[in-house]
């Protein structure tokens, strides 16, 4: 399983000993209202964490922990996994993060990070993100990245905004930040 770093971020598959730090995470209501609109029980996390490990075993991919390199905390999570779940879909990046966290750039530097590990170790030929319509932070966040937006499509039982990018716009992405 890969752990990734940022300048900032240790970027963790997700495990048990990140529990705690994932149940106060997802039962946020602020975090949640735009992912599954409630928060989630403990029992949902635990049992989240056992899907996830999982999807690791199976795919060599799926959800981190983000831990902020500073304090040590657990500050958020992201993905990069198939769309619906399905490996006949093309890959999806996803993130949360706690709310006394946000402004901070933390969201795009773990993106970035992800983004790379797909298209370089993945090999990848795009990536999706989806959001609820009306969650204008991750739509930002997928702009910084180089995504596009693509229209709404339904995933996970819902209308989504999709966003994607392709790993030759992402390499010009990548050549311009380095200039």
């Amino acid at each position: 399983m890969t752990v990734l770093h940022t300048a900032r971020l240790r970027l963790e598959p997700i495990a048990p000993e990140h529990y705690e730090g994932l149940r106060v995470l997802n039962a946020d209501p602020v975090v949640q209202r735009y992912i599954s609109g409630r928060p989630e029980t403990p029992d949902e996390t635990a049992a989240m964490i056992e899907r996830v490990q999982g999807r690791w075993k199976q795919f060599g991919h799926s959800w981190w922990s983000f831990i902020e390199q500073e304090t040590g905390e657990l500050v958020g999570a992201g993905c990069i996994q198939h769309l619906g779940h399905d490996p006949a879909n093309e890959h999806e990046i996803g993130w949360r993060l706690r709310p006394d966290r946000w402004g901070r750039g933390y969201a795009s530097e773990a993106a970035r990070r992800m983004a790379a590990f797909a298209f370089d170790d993945l090999r990848a030929p795009s990536l999706a993100a989806i959001c609820h319509p009306d969650n204008a932070d991750s739509a930002k966040v997928m702009a910084r990245l180089g995504m596009r937006y693509r229209g709404d499509e339904v995933w996970h039982g819902q209308t989504v905004a999709v966003y994607d990018i392709g790993a030759s716009a992402f390499a010009a992405t990548r050549d311009m930040e380095q200039r």
